[in-house]
């Protein structure tokens, strides 16, 4: 089964550190959101992905395909790069990987993850799209329901005719009628929300044609599309996996954190709520509710709700501060 992800955008959201580094590939506590997805269809669904299809911006270099060619070698699957270079919508991203659309495929959109604790079957099913029950579903799309079989999609309902929101995760049996269906919107230049070409509008399409829509809810959705939000996410996926940590010199930690490999860590306080990436030195400061990416050196600093960039220095720092890759900041 192929795996389509799309993933051109910038990730405005999430600067400074979207600059270097394209959104999905950015750390939660140790690994990178995109992968974290990866992991999760591999707990929870029913199939095998045997190809993962990346649909990146024009301007994504040669050093960020090795790193996802490496990650899919990493689950048994093949890499394939496609390119969008316009931001045209949801289902204009997924059109752009036209020639993969075939057989059975999953689509998920990159900013969110997720969890299941149960196992998702995709049989007697056209299409399985993934929900999640919302407090204010006026906020979302959302998917109307008879059972487990989606009767109609909703955006951004006033009426609270359901409160099962659509995550952005979908599955097809056959690629060739969303493909179709995406071509029908292109084709005759049927625009949705935001004069873009929405996937919505598609599913709409396949449902009319008496297509068979499976709903599979999810227990965890968290937002990854702000600096906030990654944050909060970091936070809450460091709670539930209580990662363990080594001992390190006049430093007292408080959990829970993730600490990377080879991370040097001398008269500091660290915690809770932290994530410090790999081979990052930190020496006589207090860190709590932040992430600290590779490579960075941190001295003298006492951050909150920070973001740190990878190989930053950073000296003297206070407060709440967000720097970019390759940065030096020397305060005081």
């Amino acid at each position: 089964m192929k795996l389509i992800i799309p993933m051109a955008g910038r990730g405005t959201r999430v600067r400074p550190h979207s600059h270097t580094t394209p959104k999905p590939l950015l750390p939660v506590a140790g690994t990178m959101i995109v992968e974290r997805i990866v992991e999760t269809f591999a707990r929870t669904l029913d199939r095998t992905i045997d190809e993962i299809v990346y649909i990146l911006g024009p301007d994504f270099g040669r050093e960020i395909k090795e790193t996802l060619k490496e990650m899919s070698t990493r689950h048994d699957a093949k890499a394939t790069f496609r390119v969008q270079d316009r931001a045209l919508g949801t289902a204009h991203a997924v059109s752009c990987a036209e020639e993969d659309l075939s057989g059975e495929v999953i689509i998920v959109f990159a900013d969110t993850l997720f969890d299941s604790k149960e196992k998702v079957t995709v049989d007697d099913a056209d299409s399985v799209i993934w929900l999640k029950e919302v407090e204010d579903p006026s906020r979302f799309g959302v998917a109307v329901h008879e059972g487990d079989t989606i009767t109609d999609f909703v955006e951004k309902p006033s009426e609270p005719i359901s409160n099962l929101a659509i995550i952005g995760v979908y599955y097809f049996k056959k690629g060739e009628d969303l493909k179709r269906e995406i071509q029908y919107l292109l084709d005759n230049d049927i625009t949705g929300h935001g004069n873009e070409y929405q996937l919505t509008d598609a599913l709409d399409r396949l449902l009319k044609d008496g297509k068979v829509f499976k709903k599979a809810t999810v227990d965890e959705w968290l937002d990854c599309g702000t600096l906030p939000a990654w944050l909060e996410t970091t936070g809450e996926i460091l709670a539930k996996e209580n990662h363990a940590y080594d001992e390190y010199p006049d430093t007292t930690i408080h959990p829970p954190v993730f600490i990377g490999d080879n991370a040097t860590i001398t008269g500091s306080e660290i915690g809770p709520y932290v994530s410090i990436e790999a081979d990052t030195v930190i020496k006589n400061s207090r860190i709590k509710n932040s992430i600290v990416q590779k490579n960075a050196a941190l001295a003298d600093c006492t951050l909150e709700d920070s973001t740190i960039g990878n190989h930053t220095e950073l000296t003297g720092a206070t407060g709440e501060v967000h720097v970019g890759d390759h940065s030096i900041l020397k305060q005081g």
